[in-house]
């Protein structure tokens, strides 16, 4: 079990990588995903992952209180927008894009509804 954990870690973190990059596919998700297999099947994973100047914060801030950063939520938002117009564009039938249009205006609702990590609100009012 513990190898399969570690090879779901590594294959979300990858996921999770080319997402920055590829409009529609989520990085948060499949990093938090990487961080919690990781914490499960590999130590040294999870502490490489828990202290990456990239992926570090994310892990922490959701794993102390389920919050993700507003700078997030926005490129989330600004994504699932891209892949809302590109599949009306491009879907074979409407109720496709419907559905995943659906789905995604779902996601943006539940992610806008977390809370933002209290270090991000403290810098915010002090500005």
């Amino acid at each position: 079990m513990r190898y399969a954990l570690l090879a779901l870690a590594f294959l979300s973190l990858s996921l999770g990588i080319v997402g920055i990059f590829v409009p529609g596919l989520p990085t948060t998700v499949f990093v938090l995903i990487a961080g919690w297999a990781a914490a499960r099947s590999s130590p040294r994973f999870h502490d490489w992952l828990e202290n990456h100047p990239r992926f570090g914060p994310m892990l922490r801030n959701w794993r102390q209180t389920g919050a993700v950063s507003r700078r997030a939520k926005w490129s989330a938002t600004a994504m699932m927008s891209l892949s809302a117009v590109i599949l009306f564009a491009t879907a074979p039938q409407l109720w496709i894009a419907e559905l995943a249009t659906a789905i995604m205006a779902t996601v943006a609702v539940w992610l806008w509804l977390r809370p933002e990590p209290q270090a991000m609100i403290a810098v915010c009012r002090s500005g």
